[in-house]
């Protein structure tokens, strides 16, 4: 299932719910099952903790995102890349520090099928 952030402060935040899941609970969120909730809330009061979790998560990935090959014919194609924690949790941290300046929620739901 695709996952999609949003907040008033900041571009929406689209993601599998398989990835977004250990974010969330780095974030401080708990899950009765082991799916993702359809829908939740990163309130305001949340928000600090929620960036502290995210921030600890991504400093303890040990993947390597090197980007000194993206333009190497002979390196292996993009896509087929592994994604680490840090590049993978990035857009949705930065929308949280948004959203703490503006003093708004963040939201998740299922995303719209076109």
């Amino acid at each position: 299932m695709l996952i999609l952030f949003q907040s008033k402060s900041a571009a929406e935040v689209l993601m599998f719910a398989q990835h977004a899941r250990p974010i969330l609970l780095a974030a401080g969120k708990k899950f009765e099952t082991p799916d993702l909730p359809e829908r939740g809330v990163i309130t305001r009061d949340q928000m600090d903790a929620a960036i502290a979790g995210i921030e600890s998560l991504v400093a303890t990935d040990d993947s390597h995102d090197d980007h000194s090959g993206d333009h190497d014919d002979s390196t292996e194609h993009p896509i087929a890349q592994h994604v680490g924690m840090r590049r993978r949790a990035w857009p949705l941290l930065a929308m949280l520090r948004l959203s703490r300046e503006k003093g708004e929620d963040v939201t998740w739901g299922p995303a719209p099928i076109w």
